[in-house]
């Protein structure tokens, strides 16, 4: 079922320290809008989708957004490899430090854990792919206000490609969800 490739479906090389960034994008991680929510959300709505259409989308698209929570981590690692314990305080991660070090722990930006909260499956193809679209959308906007928190290439380049992504799966769940309706699902 798995072929794993060792490398980012974007490659992502970060040169400069910015633990500010990293603790605003942690967000994608962990927070509400984040991608493991997404993931979560997708890989268990597939379940009560009505068709192997949706069935495939849903899949298709919640194994690609545990990619990008790699890419994420990936991100937040390269932001904050080689910072000091002062350099840590001094961001404000301090708080982080004493629980998890040097580890990723899935918080938003405000250190706020994640929770299954952050997603809902109705069972209703329809209400799924609806949160689903919006879901794709508010993701799309942390992105682009990210995007505006930093002036790197380094990390502008992969949220510019991952915001182009969520514009492709709010694309492919709107086609999905107009063959729904037409169907009468």
């Amino acid at each position: 079922m798995w072929k794993y490739e060792k490398r980012l479906q974007f490659p992502v090389n970060i040169k400069k320290k910015d633990l500010r960034m990293a603790k605003l994008l942690v967000t994608q991680y962990g927070g509400s809008n984040g991608e493991l929510a997404a993931a979560f959300r997708y890989l268990n709505q597939r379940y009560t989708m009505p068709d192997n259409r949706g069935k495939a989308l849903l899949t298709d698209i919640g194994t690609e957004e545990l990619a990008h929570v790699e890419m994420i981590s990936t991100m937040i690692y390269q932001l904050m490899k080689d910072a000091t314990v002062e350099e840590i305080k001094e961001a404000g991660l301090d708080s982080h430090y004493a629980e998890h070090k040097r580890a990723l722990y899935p918080t938003d930006a405000n250190g706020v854990p994640f929770t299954v909260a952050y997603f809902a499956t109705t069972g209703d193809p329809k209400a799924d792919l609806s949160e689903d679209m919006a879901a794709e959308q508010k993701a799309r906007a942390v992105y682009e206000n990210l995007i505006d928190l930093t002036n790197d290439p380094d990390v502008i380049a992969p949220l510019l490609w991952l915001r182009q992504r969520e514009i492709v799966h709010f694309q492919r769940f709107k086609e999905l969800y107009e063959m729904y309706v037409k169907e009468g699902y």
